[in-house]
């Protein structure tokens, strides 16, 4: 078959492996503009950019569809369109371009987390599963008709290592999903609107740890946390970034901290977790056994980043 594929960040990438190594005719590949990605001071490809180079597929940059850019589209003359977190609105006449249309794989079971953010939104509220869906495209945000659906747990993971995962997973789904979608045998299912959940964009402000939390929120927020978002707080008068924590079974009270055998726990609403890494403002990241040699005092106390 013969795609266009559009795509930028970590998780498209899998999506563009998978179709190449099907077999498929990649006659363009489309991305957002290089960008100062990280910590680097310089522009960088996007991640698919990268793969597609390392590939040896051509390659076009765009932030928006400009009419020079739906030429080249057009010039494609692909049999399908498909899009992984591509970042761009697409206007109808991209959308109606290639005889099979467009699919989208989106990382979220439909109709549950519709948006920008949903592998946050899953591990935020407590999902036992995340997974993705092969998408129609429209008009609205994530609310067309899917056809194939993959998941996984979500327990315990990070966000990062979720995202991956799920990447993996759609990328294989896409390559799966095309040959039917080739001979008309896909089955499309519409989206049940009493069923839709909406992934907001998740702020930083939003991802401040209190000690007003219950312990288990406390967690999830920490395993959802992003270096756009990261989980924040005050420990014993010090900013801090934490990276991984779980539930223990100490006793504390709300908002004090305890340090025993080189382990640090905090003390939360309805319990307490143990911090297990952490990045304290303008240092390296580490474990909390080792940061804990520098937390003195009997009574020491945390709080909300203000």
């Amino acid at each position: 078959m013969r795609i266009v594929f559009m795509g930028t960040p970590d998780f498209a990438v899998p999506s563009l492996t998978s179709l190449v190594e099907a077999g498929n005719e990649i006659a363009l590949v489309v991305t957002r503009p290089d960008a100062v990605r990280g910590r680097g001071k310089k522009l960088e490809p996007s991640p698919v950019k990268a793969k597609a180079l390392e590939l040896g597929l051509p390659v076009i940059e765009a932030n928006r569809m400009t009419p020079e850019v739906v030429e080249v589209l057009k010039a494609a003359q692909a049999d399908i369109f498909c899009v992984a977190a591509y970042g761009c609105i697409l206007p109808d006449e991209v959308l109606h371009m290639a005889p099979l249309g467009i699919v989208n794989v989106h990382a979220s079971l439909l109709p549950r987390w519709r948006g920008a953010a949903p592998i946050q939104r899953a591990i935020l509220a407590g999902d036992e599963i995340a997974g993705v869906s092969i998408m129609r495209i429209g008009h609205g945000v994530d609310t067309g008709a899917y056809c194939a659906q993959a998941s996984t747990s979500v327990a315990g993971k990070h966000a990062e290592a979720l995202t991956m995962e799920l990447a993996e997973l759609g990328g294989k789904l896409l390559a799966d999903t095309l040959p039917s979608l080739a001979d008309g045998t896909a089955v499309w299912i519409e989206q049940d609107e009493a069923l839709v959940t909406h992934a907001a964009k998740v702020s930083k402000q939003e991802m401040r740890l209190d000690p007003h939390m219950a312990a288990l929120d406390c967690v999830r927020h920490v395993l959802a946390s992003s270096d756009t978002a990261p989980a924040r707080c005050v420990i014993a008068g010090k900013t801090v970034r934490v990276l991984d924590a779980a539930a223990a079974d100490v006793s504390l009270g709300e908002g004090q901290v305890l340090v025993q055998a080189k382990r640090v726990y905090l003390g939360l609403s309805d319990g307490s977790v143990e911090l297990l890494e952490v990045k304290p403002d303008g240092k390296r990241a580490m474990a909390a056994s080792a940061w804990a040699a520098g937390l003195q005092g009997a009574d020491l106390s945390w709080g909300v980043l203000s």
